[in-house]
């Protein structure tokens, strides 16, 4: 296994990119920003893991999303939930979070299947989605019309902590329960009035 750069200077600049970048970095982003082989980089990176749980760090380096990037420990979820509450950004109308729901165990959908699926018009909801980035176009049906297929974006699996949407829990038999089930997991409340950002 040869290095171009030396191992502790490779595995701070590592560490740094992990701990800057917005979006996770896949190994291929890493041999290209530091022109290492794959393996080298994944050597890298799990030496920076076991660093992290031997010094019983509160930060971790993680993989999400087809990636990794630094994140904090899971013991410390509820403190930094405490802190840095994902509602800004994440908060969504019920219409909006159902909708989510059935875009995210469906996919790939339509619009026209999201709609008959929730007896409502869609149009603005998707908008709110995309605009949020957690739903994408995946592609074209092959029925008439060709529409639009829909599914989750890598940026709905990096902000909800999910290596791929496999990890998303089994869904309820009960319509309740599935809202319920979903709401828990983007780790919103449900008022009774809509929340502040609407379809």
């Amino acid at each position: 296994m040869e290095f171009t750069l030396d191992l502790k200077k490779l595995s701070g600049i590592i560490e740094s990119l992990l701990f800057v970048t917005k979006k996770p970095l896949t190994i291929e982003d890493l041999c290209g920003f530091t022109g290492e082989s794959a393996e080298v980089i994944e050597g890298v990176l799990n030496g920076l893991a076991a660093k992290h749980d031997e010094l019983n760090s509160g930060i971790r380096v993680i993989k999400v999303a087809h990636g990794y990037a630094m994140g904090t420990d899971p013991d410390n979820a509820e403190y930094v939930d405490k802190l840095a509450h994902s509602r800004i950004e994440t908060t969504l109308s019920p219409q909006s979070l159902e909708s989510l729901a059935i875009v995210a165990y469906k996919q790939p959908i339509t619009k026209a299947e999201l709609e008959m699926i929730r007896g409502v018009y869609c149009d603005g909801v998707i908008e709110t989605l995309q605009a949020k980035k957690l739903i994408e176009e995946k592609g074209r049906s092959k029925a008439l019309g060709r529409p639009i297929f829909y599914g989750t974006t890598d940026e709905f699996l990096r902000h909800f902590g999910l290596k791929d949407i496999t990890d998303l829990p089994p869904l309820p038999t009960e319509v309740a329960e599935q809202q319920g089930a979903f709401s828990n997991l983007l780790h919103e409340e449900q008022p009774a009035e809509a929340a502040a950002v609407t379809s």
